[in-house]
């Protein structure tokens, strides 16, 4: 039996707590809510009474040994100080998405996270997902051969400006570090590299308070580049109806058509490069179109889970420090998605080109200078 102390009680850690104590999980016991809010921990309070022990201090929290494992569900500069907390007190850790704001601070946390042997992941619930899963597959297994491009538009986020104003440190540099891209897309960006593997380059452009009046930003479109000449581009936007999520990925042996939950997979008879090579006269069909490669629509079996994707998630974590497994979504690999939407805003505040690794002083300059002029205050610049 594992022992869960859950930091952050506001809308995903109650969720957390909730599935918690819903009983899905046999082999998990949730005993300790912690945050700094008084106000939260007395709602907690008024729905779970002495099931559970309360802190609202830090110190007490960590110190009290009531768990054996830590999942934090906090704002999100807040993630790699708690988790490195966490495993400087001995205790497993699973951390909400995004693993930070920014690379630099994440640095540390893995540092920390090297030389402990407590069990570190992130919650991208997304690669429980069976339709992801069965795209990866058919990438890294070379059903699509040499990939050629990839297109992502996922604008299915709508939000108002009641729901930005509902809380003065939404969608604010110092705040909450970011818009669309650090808040609502940091899965897909995960699943971009988990699928795709990490770009040479990008170029990014974030449209800040377009749509709504923020100071982040509401829109975003990235170009990618790939070290074998393919190319990526990533749209995603909270005010459009209706919002699309549709992933289309191209390779020389066939193409495949992710959305509304289902997998078109088109197969190529042969390599669209060799076929290209081997033409010597441009031929025409009965209706005069140009011939091309024959191909064929291919039926794709996903399978069905009723289950919740945060739920498979955790029960993975939880296999892991149980038995040992290896783990679906190391902590780890969180540094690949962060140190993509990184790039995104590197790129639109220097209105360049960002190769990859990127410089992460410069963009943490370029974030403070922004945190600065936040409507959401803080005390001193991040490091």
């Amino acid at each position: 039996m594992v022992k869960i102390g859950v930091i952050g009680y506001g809308n995903i850690g109650s969720m957390h707590v909730r599935n918690f104590e819903s009983g899905v999980f046999s082999n998990v016991q949730l005993t300790a809510v912690f945050d700094i809010d008084p106000e939260k921990i007395k709602k907690a309070e008024n729905l779970y009474g002495n099931k559970l022990k309360y802190f609202t201090k830090e110190e007490d929290f960590f110190g009290s040994h009531e768990f054996d494992a830590v999942l934090v569900a906090t704002p999100h500069y807040a993630h790699p100080v708690l988790a490195e907390k966490a495993l400087d007190n001995g205790y497993h850790v699973l951390v909400e998405k995004p693993i930070g704001v920014y690379t630099k601070a994440v640095r540390r946390l893995y540092k920390k996270a090297a030389e402990s042997d407590k069990i570190f992941g992130v919650v991208f619930n997304q690669r429980t997902n069976p339709l992801y899963q069965k795209v990866k597959d058919l990438v890294s297994s070379g059903e699509l051969g040499t990939l050629k491009r990839i297109n992502w538009i996922i604008t299915d986020w709508y939000r108002t400006q009641a729901y930005y104003n509902s809380g003065t440190w939404r969608a604010t540099w110092g705040g909450e570090g970011g818009g669309v891209l650090i808040n609502q897309c940091p899965h897909q960006l995960d699943l971009f590299q988990w699928i795709f593997g990490m770009p040479k380059r990008v170029r990014g452009f974030a449209y800040f308070g377009k749509n709504r009046n923020i100071e982040v930003e509401d829109e975003v479109t990235a170009y990618f580049e790939y070290e074998n000449g393919a190319t990526g581009v990533f749209i995603s936007s909270v005010s459009e109806v209706p919002g699309s999520n549709r992933l289309e990925i191209t390779g020389d042996k066939g193409k495949v058509i992710i959305e509304n939950s289902q997998i078109e997979f088109y197969r190529l008879r042969e390599s669209e490069i060799e076929y290209n090579k081997n033409l010597k006269v441009q031929g025409f069909d009965k209706t005069g179109n140009f011939i091309m490669p024959e191909y064929w629509k291919c039926e794709v079996s996903v399978e069905k889970s009723d289950e919740s994707q945060h739920v498979l998630v955790i029960k993975d974590w939880i296999d892991t420090i149980i038995n040992g497994t290896p783990l679906l979504a190391p902590g780890t690999d969180a540094i690949n998605e962060l140190m993509i939407s990184n790039a995104v805003y590197l790129s639109t505040f220097i209105d360049n080109w960002v190769e990859f690794p990127i410089d992460e002083d410069l963009f943490l300059e370029k974030l403070n200078e922004r945190v600065r002029k936040s409507k959401y205050k803080v005390e001193k610049d991040y490091e």
